[in-house]
């Protein structure tokens, strides 16, 4: 049996009344639609998105803002990030709260869109106090959509601004938008066999307490309904329809024949209204990891940079039991990464790959 088919419905809390959906057969075929959790990381009191998408080529960035502060903490699990101020967020570290998390596409070059976001805070008199200026703490990572359309076009100071001024407490736009603008999953063969990926976000309430994620998904690998085991979104086959997946690819020995690292990533963001230390806020980033792996197969390769950030509010004013917390951290990931490939919209045009979307693969 599958390992994933050992994991049951519950694990994504749907109830144990929901059968666990068949594995879908090699060949192509409808694949079973994963059972999700609703919801949003704006459920999370504190906690506002906002979008930017270029509409010049698929691109874009996402800022997870939290004006007034949240307790930050982080987990880099791929071998290949590009991130930003992120040793700030080592519990031993001087700094306790962040004001913005930034997702962006565009490589190590979208790190510039951070610069508007610290530009927004900066104007709204938002950051910590450094002798005679208010300094804006702003986290990034990002993702690499290089391969899709001008590599010359990525997110900007420009972008990073519009973003916050887009922010809203809304449920966030979800699929190709933002930092999912761009993104695709299942490229261990290239994009000609590659399929969409896109941002997704959910949350899960425990008494008083919330947790939600918001998920970029750009991996190497692919997106797998950890309730059957069927591949959702990934690498298709040869002759461009839903495929076996990379894994099957993999045990059979079929590897390409060299893979450049940095060519994927997935980036995301878990936020909790519970009142964690720096330190417990690191180790729900890493709980939260669970969910990514769970989801992405395989993940936190040498070609991705799989950086997931974790923010605490406070605003319910209760401890956090972080073996709860963990469970939703990894339930609400979980669902956000499949989100993000269900809502997810092909591409195709001039200058531009062939990128179905899974929907659109039946």
């Amino acid at each position: 049996m599958h390992r994933r088919q050992l994991a049951s419905t519950a694990a994504l809390g749907i109830g144990a009344a929901a059968l666990p959906l068949p594995v879908r057969a090699e060949g192509g075929g409808p694949a079973p639609r994963p059972q999700t959790l609703g919801g949003a990381i704006t459920d999370v009191p504190g906690v506002r998105v906002g979008h930017f998408t270029d509409g010049r080529r698929p691109t874009g960035c996402t800022a997870i803002l939290t004006e007034a502060g949240a307790v930050g903490g982080v987990d880099v699990r791929g071998a290949a990030p590009g991130t930003r101020e992120t040793d700030l967020l080592d519990p031993s570290n001087l700094v306790e709260r962040v004001h913005t998390v930034l997702l962006t596409g565009g490589s190590a070059f979208g790190l510039d869109a951070a610069t508007g976001v610290m530009r927004w805070l900066e104007e709204h008199k938002f950051g910590f106090p450094a002798g005679p200026a208010l300094v804006p703490i702003v986290p990034a990572a990002v993702l690499f959509d290089l391969s899709v359309g001008d590599p010359l076009i990525r997110p900007d100071a420009a972008a990073g601004y519009a973003a916050c001024e887009a922010a809203s407490a809304d449920a966030p736009a979800e699929g190709s938008i933002g930092a999912g603008a761009g993104a695709t999953v299942g490229k261990l063969f290239g994009m000609a066999r590659a399929t969409k990926g896109g941002i997704g976000t959910a949350s899960a309430r425990l008494g008083r307490v919330t947790v939600g994620a918001i998920v970029a998904v750009n991996a190497v690998g692919d997106v797998i309904d950890p309730a059957s085991g069927a591949l959702v979104a990934g690498t298709r086959g040869e002759d461009g329809r839903r495929g076996p997946g990379a894994v099957a690819a993999i045990l059979r020995g079929e590897l390409p024949p060299a893979l450049q690292a940095g060519m994927a990533t997935t980036i995301g963001v878990v936020a909790t209204d519970a009142v964690l230390t720096k330190a417990q806020a690191r180790k729900l980033a890493q709980q939260a990891h669970d969910g990514l792996a769970r989801t992405v197969e395989p993940s936190h390769t040498m070609w991705d940079g799989d950086t997931l950030f974790a923010l605490s509010t406070g605003q319910s004013g209760l401890p956090g039991n972080m073996l709860a917390l963990g469970v939703l951290a990894a339930r609400v990931t979980a669902s956000a990464v499949l989100r993000a490939v269900l809502a997810a919209k092909g591409i195709a045009g001039p200058g531009l790959p062939t990128v179905p979307a899974a929907p659109e693969l039946g």
